[in-house]
């Protein structure tokens, strides 16, 4: 679903312009394989590493332009005409022209090329366990991807060349639970070939595992699991326990800057997509997704719109949620007393940014004010995009920042074992604690105790959507926990502002461009794409496409 980069190319490049890179980055340096021969490819580790770099590369980072985030009910891009707002949200996709990520067997070819050469080379046994275990959890990562959005799929090990096998190459369909199973037990296989502290944006034991974990927490959600088989649960909180048990991971001090190119690869960092800011390996999320205007200059695209849904859910600064009667939320002055997380993810009406008062009311003349009118012109929710985003590069241009985009943290590991440990035996101690450190760095109080299993689950869903806003969660959760057609049958939500007198009156209104609409018999899934099916006959497409 998401358009890439060309990293491969872009590292490639890099590698032409200088041989070494700064150790963090090492992983990075790529050179053309097709100027190195076959059989000196496969010589040395170094050699061989080049082309596992290469594959490194490939993992995904953001889509700056139309980031998955805007797929779900958490926000919605700030530029017309995107995929999620004109395709995907009203549901009108096709397998012609539905988002694709069938790419990604071009990554997992490459890895099993890699996992073939390398396992009949000579090269040390110590280096070669290591590094396949790396090309096995790549390509395990790759195969969740298209798991997570087509249910089953052809499970490829070895390495296809039609000249060779003919039609033999055109493999069908796995099963959704065939496919589940490969990743998981892919990722049990490796986890102890694999060192429990890795080089910055290598795989570790502990990527190993949260990737397990993911996909066990996926497939033990209603969605894969509607008779709520207790087992199924219970496995996916054991595996979060034993990333935990690895001692390796806590929470960073500073949700603020976490995700900052300074606090790169830090203690909550389990697996990240390595950047280099002034390459075509930059970082361009702070440009490209940020507040737009300040002081009428254009300092970001505003591709991602928070909206009013999603503010909703961020609690009281004395941690009861906003539907508390005793929160003391007062919904004509929406934005006093919140909650920290809410002040360091969200530019609103009256905050600063930039040295700037951001204004996005009605009649004031504001190049901010909400977008009522779909017209690409300021935020179309009332909101705009704060977490993560350095102001040292808030610039439309800037391609100089050099942040990682973190695909597996500490927290989603609190927050998985939590869900996964109250649905499998209900609530106690251990769920409480994980929670409550979360909580603790958000500087709220510790959830109340005595909850039943009920609200303990609304507590949990409502803890992971606020600290995992914006980091592409929220759509696999909508998927994974059958709320999407729940969540994505009603318009998106926005905040309108006028003066009356010289006071604020605070209004929800429907965003601009923000209907949705969710079959439930079909959108759980995305459709095979119609080109795959036209070169593979052994192709079934998903129900009802």
């Amino acid at each position: 679903m998401k358009k890439q980069f060309n990293f491969a190319k872009g590292v490639m490049i890099l590698f032409i312009l200088t041989t070494t890179l700064f150790s963090c980055k090492k992983y990075l340096d790529v050179a053309p394989v097709d100027q190195v021969s076959d059989e000196a490819l496969w010589s040395s580790d170094s050699n061989a590493d080049l082309f596992l770099n290469n594959i490194y590369a490939a993992v995904p980072t953001l889509d700056t332009g139309d980031p998955w985030e805007n797929f779900s009910d958490n926000s919605i891009n700030g530029q017309a005409g995107r995929v999620s707002t004109n395709i995907y949200g009203p549901s009108i996709y096709t397998s012609s022209n539905a988002p694709s990520l069938w790419g990604y067997y071009s990554n997992i070819r490459k890895c099993n090329v890699f996992i073939q050469k390398v396992g009949a080379s000579s090269l040390s046994e110590t280096w070669k366990k290591t590094r396949l275990a790396e090309a096995r959890f790549l390509r395990a990562y790759f195969y969740s991807l298209l798991w997570t959005y087509y249910g089953g799929v052809p499970i490829i090990t070895d390495i296809l060349n039609y000249n060779e096998q003919g039609d033999e190459v055109f493999r069908p369909r796995a099963t959704t639970e065939e496919t589940y199973t490969f990743i998981s037990s892919e990722c049990a296989a490796i986890e102890s070939d694999l060192p429990v502290v890795a080089e910055s944006g290598r795989a570790s034991k502990g990527a190993a595992l949260t990737l397990k974990a993911a996909v066990d927490l996926f497939a033990a959600s209603a969605l894969l699991n509607p008779t709520n088989e207790k087992k199924k649960w219970e496995m996916a909180a054991e595996t979060f326990k034993r990333v935990m048990d690895l001692n390796a991971y806590s929470l960073f001090p500073d949700y603020n800057t976490l995700f900052f190119e300074e606090n790169n690869n830090n203690v909550e960092v389990i697996f990240s997509r390595q950047h280099l800011g002034g390459t075509g390996l930059a970082n361009f999320r702070d440009g490209h997704t940020g507040p737009r205007f300040v002081r009428g200059a254009l300092t970001g695209w505003g591709h991602i719109n928070p909206t009013q849904d999603l503010v909703d859910e961020y609690a009281m600064a004395n941690g009861l949620p906003i539907t508390n009667p005793t929160s003391g939320y007062n919904p004509q002055r929406p934005y006093e007393n919140r909650e920290r997380r809410f002040y360091q993810s969200i530019v609103y009406d009256g905050s600063e940014w930039l040295g700037d008062v951001m204004i996005m009311k009605q009649g004031v003349n504001s190049m901010n004010a909400t977008d009522l009118n779909n017209s690409s012109i300021s935020t179309r929710t009332g909101y705009y995009y704060r977490k993560g985003i350095n102001p040292k590069y808030a610039s439309a241009q800037t391609n100089q920042n050099s942040a990682n985009w973190i695909i597996f943290r500490y927290a989603e590991v609190l927050l998985g074992y939590a869900e996964a440990r109250n649905e499998a035996t209900g609530p106690d101690a251990s769920v409480y604690q994980a929670i409550n450190q979360i909580r603790a760095r958000a500087g709220i109080p510790a959830l109340q105790e005595g909850l039943n299993q009920d609200q303990l689950r609304t507590a949990i869903h409502r803890e992971r959507r606020v600290e995992l806003a914006f980091e592409e969660k929220r759509l696999p959760d909508l998927l994974r926990l059958r709320l999407a057609e729940v969540n994505l049958n009603r318009p998106l939500r926005a905040i309108k502002i006028d003066l009356v007198g010289s006071s604020p009156n605070y209004q929800i209104v429907p965003a601009a461009g923000g209907n949705r609409k969710f079959q439930a018999n079909k959108n759980y899934v995305l459709p095979i794409p119609q080109s795959a099916i036209d070169k593979n006959s052994q192709l079934t497409q998903n129900p009802n496409y």
